[in-house]
């Protein structure tokens, strides 16, 4: 079996869903990076930082105490604290679905959390969902997948999830939101958002849950 599982894919893709449920049939930890990218952005948010402040962004990244506690292979969600205090609940709130592509295309940011993010990767066998870990986290993994949809169908999952957290926001501005995300992650200069040469890209359109599982396990199955 696979011991270094890859899920990459844009934003609202399903990656998070689909990487923590392929963990807790194999029985593997699960990290989502995505949360590591929404602490930092939500530690400058609520500090006051320039966003466009790209030193400022990198010497936060660099000293914040950031500290894991990865899903495991019952299901469980990963969770973040930052300088001992648990965020996590706090990390999809709209300010910072709007502000985390800006800080996450920062060198300085994405250097520090990758360096972390490696680290936690060769404590155990690991499925890891984020937009560049079988690119640049993990170019090794032993299986890359790159989920993707149209960005109205991500828009309308991602509508979903804020209705559930009673997070009150209208779907149009959830796609225009998507849209300027999936630029912002596709033309930034440090690890562009991009499938590996050598992941399975699934388009998810159209498809249940169950059915983009039943495509990785036979991934899974089939890997070398």
């Amino acid at each position: 079996m696979p011991s270094r599982i890859a899920v990459d894919g844009s934003a609202a893709s399903g990656k998070s869903t689909v990487g923590r449920r392929l963990a807790q049939r194999l029985g593997y930890v699960f990290l989502d990076t995505g949360v590591m990218y929404r602490a930092v952005t939500l530690a400058a948010l609520e500090r006051g930082l320039d966003l466009e402040d790209a030193k400022a962004l990198s010497e936060l990244a660099r000293s914040l105490a950031i500290d894991v506690s990865l899903g495991q292979g019952d299901g469980s969600a990963t969770r973040i604290t930052t300088d001992g205090e648990d965020v996590t609940d706090r990390l999809r709130s709209p300010q910072v679905e709007d502000a985390v592509s800006i800080v996450s295309r920062v060198a300085g940011v994405r250097e520090a959390l990758v360096a972390l993010q490696r680290e936690i990767a060769e404590r155990q066998p690991i499925v890891m969902a984020g937009r560049d870990i079988g690119t640049v986290v993990l170019p090794a993994a032993d299986l890359k997948i790159y989920l993707d949809a149209s960005p109205e169908e991500r828009a309308r999952r991602r509508y979903a999830d804020f209705q559930a957290t009673g997070h009150e926001v209208s779907e149009e501005i959830v796609l225009e939101d998507l849209r300027r995300r999936d630029r912002i992650d596709s033309e930034r200069e440090v690890s562009p958002l991009r499938p590996a040469d050598d992941a399975v890209v699934i388009q998810t359109d159209g498809l249940t849950l169950d059915e983009v599982m039943a495509r990785v396990m036979s991934l899974v199955r089939g890997a070398p």
